[in-house]
C-alpha cells in the first residue's frame, strides 16, 4: 500500500534578491543629499543674477539709466516706466508686441498642423520609399540654416514677399525635420489595433489621424508648439532679413532699434531697453510654465520607438 506523501509547497523563487539589490542601488544612486540641494541652488541663483539685474534696470529712473549706475539689487521702483515704453521711445512698442503675437501664432499653429500630418504619415502609411525618405528628412537637421539663408531670401524675393510676414509663418506650414520625427516616434507607439479597429469601421487614413491619433497627441503638440512659440516670439535674424517697414517688426527687432541713438555720445534708455526685455521674457516664461505638464508627458511617451 503507498503511502501518501504530503505534498508540500514549494518555496517562493528567489525573485528578486539580485533585482531588488539592484533597484535599491538605484534608488540610492538618485537619492538627493543635502549638498545635492545646495549646489543646484547656488548655480540656479547665478543663473537667476541677469533677469534680476534685468529687473533692477527696468526699475531705474531716467537719471540712474543716464549716468549707467545700475546695482543688482533694485533700489529704485520706477514703475511708470512700464507705461513710458510705448510713449517716451517715439517707437510703435505696442505695434512690435501684436506683430511678434501675430508671427509666432500663426507659426506655432502651422508647425502643429503639417508635423502631425508628415509624423502620422510616415509612421503609419505604406509607401516604396518611405524609409529613405525619412532618412532624408532627418538628414536636413546637418544643413546649417546659414546656408539656406541666401537661396531663400532670393526665392522669397522673386515671389514678392519681402516685407510682409509669410516668409516668417509660411516656411511652418512645411514642418520641420525635428518635429516631423518627434511625431513619428509618438504615433509608432501607438497600437495598430486601433487602426486595424477604425478600418472596420470604415474609417481611412486622414479619419483615424483626425478622430483617433489626433487627440492622443496632445502632449507631443502642445510641446512642438511651445518650442515653436519660443523660437518665434524671440527671432532676430529672420525679421532683419526680411522686414524694413517700422511698423512691421517684432519686438525682438524692435529693441534693437530702441538701442539705438541719432547721438553717438548719448546713451540708449537702458531702463525702457530693459522693460521691453522683460516684455520678450516674461510672456515665454509664462508659456513654459503653463505648457510643462505635456513636456514631461512627451518625454515619457515620446520616447524613441526604433526607426521601423
Amino acid at each position: 500500500m503507498a503511502v501518501a506523501t504530503p505534498i508540500t509547497q514549494a518555496p517562493p523563487l528567489a525573485a528578486g534578491p539580485r533585482s531588488e539589490q539592484t533597484n535599491a542601488r538605484t534608488l540610492k544612486a538618485f537619492r538627493a543629499s543635502p549638498v545635492t540641494y545646495a549646489v543646484l541652488l547656488v548655480v540656479s541663483a547665478m543663473f537667476f543674477v541677469p533677469f534680476v539685474l534685468m529687473v533692477s534696470i527696468a526699475l531705474a529712473s531716467d537719471a540712474t539709466s543716464a549716468t549707467n549706475m545700475f546695482t543688482i539689487i533694485p533700489t529704485e521702483f520706477e514703475w511708470s516706466n512700464f507705461a513710458s515704453v510705448f510713449t517716451a521711445t517715439g517707437l510703435p512698442v505696442g505695434r512690435f508686441v501684436l506683430n511678434s503675437v501675430i508671427i509666432a501664432t500663426l507659426a506655432a499653429v502651422g508647425q502643429v498642423l503639417s508635423s502631425s500630418l508628415v509624423g502620422y504619415a510616415f509612421a503609419r502609411l505604406r509607401a516604396p520609399g518611405k524609409n529613405v525618405m525619412f532618412m532624408v528628412v532627418l538628414a536636413t537637421m546637418m544643413i546649417p540654416a546659414q546656408i539656406t539663408m541666401i537661396p531663400q531670401f532670393l526665392l522669397f524675393k522673386e515671389l514678392g514677399w519681402v516685407n510682409t510676414f509669410l516668409p516668417l509663418i509660411v516656411p511652418n506650414f512645411f514642418s520641420n525635420a525635428f518635429n516631423v520625427f518627434l511625431v513619428r516616434q509618438f504615433v509608432s507607439r501607438v497600437s495598430g489595433e486601433l487602426d486595424e479597429a477604425a478600418q472596420v469601421d470604415g474609417l481611412g487614413y486622414f479619419g483615424i489621424y483626425r478622430r483617433i491619433v489626433l487627440p492622443m497627441m496632445w502632449p507631443i503638440l502642445t510641446a512642438i508648439a511651445i518650442f515653436t512659440l519660443t523660437a518665434a516670439w524671440g527671432d532676430f535674424m529672420g525679421p532683419l532679413i526680411y522686414l524694413n517697414q517700422e511698423d512691421m517688426m517684432p519686438l525682438a527687432l524692435g529693441l534693437q532699434f530702441m538701442t539705438s541713438t541719432s547721438n553717438a555720445m548719448q546713451l540708449p534708455p537702458w531702463n525702457l531697453v530693459m522693460v521691453g526685455s522683460i516684455l520678450l521674457t516674461v510672456p515665454m516664461i509664462a508659456v513654459y510654465y503653463a505648457g510643462q505638464k505635456y513636456l514631461y508627458e512627451m518625454n515619457l511617451s515620446g520616447g524613441s520607438a526604433g526607426v521601423k
